[in-house]
């Protein structure tokens, strides 16, 4: 009974040695960087008070060096259950180092027909847009993009948070 008890005692006291927790870390740390490599720029700005007004804008700028290599431009929107439609307009200028300023409207897709939420999320949904693809800088330069929801609602409620990315295309 003893001989028995002692070994029980052993196996649950064993432990991961320091030296093989540190390389988990190391593991674990270095996968969650590589997945984002290709991520020249990703921000979020929050909506003020959840409530996005007719005429607040949100401006996102960045640095394109190499004009040579496509680029994706991808618009992020994280919106809750208080949003009260199936879609989102958008209106997006581009302001270019050189030349005019471009314009474009945008339609945002968060639910189907029957209010079932297309992003990834529980309580907060997360979609994704491609706005560009495999888009060439025509100058290097700081660019921005700033968008101003384009719904027939002075203040839009629901919408929490706006993002926009660009990476590199493969």
């Amino acid at each position: 009974m003893t001989d028995l008890s002692s070994k029980l005692n052993r196996e649950t006291n064993r432990r991961i040695s320091p030296k093989l927790k540190g390389i988990f870390v190391v593991l674990f740390a270095s996968l969650c960087f590589s997945c984002d490599q290709q991520a020249l720029y990703d921000q979020y700005q929050a909506i003020d008070n959840k409530t996005w007004g007719k005429d607040k804008e949100y401006y996102f700028s960045f640095h394109i060096d190499d004009i040579t290599s496509p680029y994706n431009l991808t618009l992020e929107v994280r919106n809750n259950n208080m949003y009260p439609y199936q879609n989102l307009w958008l209106f997006c200028n581009e302001e270019q180092p050189i030349g005019p300023l471009k314009r474009d409207t945008i339609e945002c897709t968060l639910a189907d027909e029957f209010g079932k939420w297309y992003g990834h999320g529980i309580s907060l949904f997360q979609s994704s847009f491609p706005i560009r693809t495999n888009y060439k800088f025509e100058h290097p330069g700081m660019y921005t993009f700033s968008f101003r929801q384009g719904m027939r609602d002075s203040t839009l409620r629901g919408i929490q948070e706006i993002g926009f990315r660009v990476e590199k295309a493969n």
